[in-house]
């Protein structure tokens, strides 16, 4: 194989891998994006940045309201609950309320409008 036909062969590869990469992680959104355009973004995978306002757990499985200065959102999660005040960056599905039946008991003041169905999160302080 020629010098030339190496490089191209490596720079295909190289490129393909970015591109992979990149298509695989979810696009970081304004909190009062995802509300403006719910059925847009219902059932897809996002990410979102913000503060933990509130936070509510039992063994493990619990939700989480974030706040990331454009509106709150409440993360429903099955892998832990980060404390109040943490910064997050969490990536999930964004779902309907009325879409979630029985998958875990929300808090009372969660009765209407979007919540995260949580893949992945992280916390720092």
């Amino acid at each position: 194989m020629s010098r030339i036909t190496r490089w191209r062969a490596s720079t295909t590869a190289a490129a393909l891998g970015l591109a992979l990469g990149v298509a695989g992680c979810a696009t970081t959104h304004s909190i009062n994006h995802l509300m403006a355009e719910p059925s847009h973004y219902n059932n897809h995978e996002v990410s979102v940045k913000g503060t933990v306002v509130k936070s509510t757990s039992v063994l493990g499985h619990g939700a989480y309201q974030i706040d990331d200065g454009t509106g709150s959102l409440w993360v429903v999660s099955t892998k832990g609950v980060p404390r109040k005040g943490a910064h997050v960056r969490v990536t999930g599905k964004v779902r309907d309320v009325v879409d979630l039946g029985g998958l875990i008991p929300l808090p009372q003041e969660v009765s209407s409008g979007l919540v995260m169905t949580e893949a992945h999160h992280k916390a720092s302080n």
